[in-house]
């Protein structure tokens, strides 16, 4: 199904930490944090690759990237030089991008954390990059903090982290998000009122689960 605003409201409104339980989904090195606490960000992937101080090929994603998808950034390992600061993230919200998740540093954090546009990073530097044009690459699939990333997949990320979701199948996870999302607003009513909604585990530990394991390898 073709992406819209309305899709990406509808993940709005869920956390990516239910989609944690759902088979299929990858999830980012937990280091991967937005600068901004409160930012949240959701979209399909447009990748980019860098290597060391040269960001030209970020430049050229911006330019070439949908309106409503996240730029993921692979800075290939580097954790020293930022290819992203408040001018770049100014650029891609102009352009209409979602948000930009990168593999390696940030910088500009406290202007970038004033903004109205979600910034991920692995951390924060003073050194940065330059516009060489002689390495990188675009919509290409990406190693993200340790999640393989395809243009097109779904990005989801807030302040606990980052989930990757394959576009086959998101539409079901969806749904069960906002099921889950829905039962938990009716847990809270319960917990204020007093109200425990623990489910008991007796017979899943009565069932002993390791020893049919152990009987059956």
């Amino acid at each position: 199904m073709e992406w819209t605003k309305e899709l990406a409201e509808r993940f709005l409104k869920t956390d990516p930490a239910t989609y944690g339980h759902f088979l299929g989904v990858s999830f980012m090195n937990p280091r991967m944090k937005p600068i901004n606490k409160h930012s949240k960000l959701v979209g399909p992937a447009y990748t980019v690759k860098l290597l060391g101080k040269d960001s030209c090929a970020l430049y050229k994603a911006i330019q070439e990237a949908p309106k409503g998808c996240v730029l993921v950034i692979d800075h290939s390992g580097d954790e020293v030089f930022a290819s992203v600061g408040e001018m770049v993230a100014r650029n891609a919200k102009a352009m209409g991008i979602a948000g930009i998740v990168i593999n390696g540093m940030a910088t500009d954090s406290l202007h970038i954390e004033e903004m109205d546009f979600p910034v991920f990073s692995l951390g924060i530097s003073v050194a940065t990059t330059n516009v060489w044009g002689v390495s990188g690459e675009y919509n290409i699939p990406v190693n993200c903090a340790g999640a393989v990333v395809h243009p097109g997949d779904i990005v989801f990320g807030d302040a606990d982290g980052v989930v990757v979701i394959q576009p086959e199948g998101y539409e079901e996870m969806l749904v069960q998000a906002e099921a889950a999302a829905a039962r938990e607003v009716e847990m809270r009513k319960k917990f204020a009122e007093g109200i425990p909604s623990l489910k008991s585990v007796d017979r899943l530990l009565e069932a002993d689960v390791l020893g049919f394991i152990a009987k059956n390898r």
